[in-house]
């Protein structure tokens, strides 16, 4: 029987072995390379679903609607590494814009978030026809090239020119409320044949925070107005004014009241009913809001009674706007229910913090300056109403 020749200590092997060896160290080193490529995958995905669970969290515990907003922009380009990520929501009567507004939103500290009307300026083709009775498809992501004539408006001020694009609808019980934008300087980033479900994971959490921080913006805005006038109550102007004491101890600024007050509001409610009296006072807010800067606040403290703070404003400022705004009410006529209508009237205390009053406790402080002006509101009344009376501290 032939026995296989082992080859000779210190004799070359033939070219076919030699090939075959090498064929197999080039498989070798490239499958090493290829799992060194899947090891480092694995870690970057690793590390990409941590930072994405830490931001889910972060945007969960957001407890308002600056928090959360300013969270999303801020950390979102970070961690996905984009160049460009906005919102656009979905506003259709501007009720979100106002109450924002009113629950001091500074809008302008986030460019990058933008309302629309109508859910065709979102962008997303119409829901396809279904079976009659079958609920409509939701929009799906728009992903692709960036265009300047279509998607220039969504990133306002973009550091790098950018190259590709993602539209995500941002979507709750399958209604649209708005959509998340999401660019990058890389032209393969977002293609169409991408695939979207982590986009839409994302994009879904943030719906769902979007919605929560909303609803409970609302609600607060909601415990803070007064429902007949749409201005701020005294919970809020009790609440305000206390921040603005401290604000404006840091900033050494003049903080100033007025005291408003209906002049005979019995008498319009006797002569033109409840409703009439409702409207008066109704048409008051709206006069006397017309007369103030973003920056002051207006409450309804109850019955005929208003009070206005005005911020870095001093005794004389603030009594040349409470002429102002009582002027605006007397010298037009008021038109009420019935095409009937009626003059009002209204006195107005006005008083400001005297200095020194910066080292008393802030509640004492707040009382106090309300009451000033109550006791300015209560001369003027005396004096024959329908004027403005400043409170000046009594000599001694």
């Amino acid at each position: 029987m032939n026995q296989p020749i082992s080859p000779v200590p210190g004799q070359p092997e033939d070219e076919a072995t030699q090939q075959r060896l090498a064929n197999l160290d080039a498989e070798n080193q490239t499958l090493q390379a290829r799992l060194a490529f899947l090891l480092e995958q694995v870690e970057r995905n690793h590390d990409i679903m941590c930072r994405h669970q830490a931001f889910d969290l972060e945007i969960v515990s957001a407890s308002t609607f600056p928090e959360l907003i300013g969270t999303i922009f801020r950390t979102l380009p970070v961690i996905s590494d984009l160049d460009g990520v906005t919102l656009s929501l979905l506003d259709e009567e501007d009720d979100i814009l106002l109450v924002m507004e009113k629950l001091g939103v500074d809008f302008s500290i986030f460019p990058q978030l933008q309302f629309v009307h109508e859910p065709a300026e979102l962008g997303f083709a119409p829901p396809a026809p279904v079976l009659e009775g079958e609920p409509a498809l939701p929009p799906l992501p728009l992903l692709g090239v960036f265009d300047t004539a279509l998607h220039g408006k969504r990133f306002p001020g973009a550091d790098v020119p950018l190259r590709s694009v993602a539209l995500v609808p941002l979507l709750r019980n399958k209604r649209l409320i708005g959509s998340l934008n999401l660019a990058s300087s890389d032209a393969a980033r977002f293609t169409p044949a991408l695939g979207t479900d982590f986009i839409k994971h994302m994009a879904s959490i943030i719906a769902i925070c979007l919605e929560n921080v909303i609803s409970n913006e609302m609600l607060k805005y909601i415990g803070l107005t007064d429902s007949l006038t749409g201005v701020y109550n005294r919970r809020y102007i009790d609440r305000r004014l206390l921040e603005e004491i401290a604000r404006a101890r840091r900033q050494n600024y003049f903080i100033s009241c007025m005291y408003i007050d209906i002049d005979h509001f019995k008498l319009v409610n006797d002569t033109h009913g409840h409703q009439g009296g409702d409207e008066v006072l109704r048409e008051v807010a709206t006069r006397i809001r017309h007369e103030l800067r973003r920056s002051d606040a207006l409450g309804r403290f109850g019955g005929e009674e208003f009070v206005v703070l005005l911020i870095d404003a001093d005794l004389d400022s603030a009594s040349f706007v409470a002429e102002r705004i009582r002027a605006s009410i007397a010298d037009t006529m008021f038109d009420l229910p019935g095409n009937t209508q009626t003059w009002v009237s209204v006195s107005i205390g006005v008083a400001s913090l005297d200095g020194e009053s910066i080292l008393q406790p802030m509640e004492t402080v707040s009382q106090q300056l309300v009451a000033n002006a109550d006791l300015a509101l209560y001369q003027a009344k005396a004096n024959g109403r329908n004027q403005v009376v400043s409170w000046q501290a009594p000599i001694s």
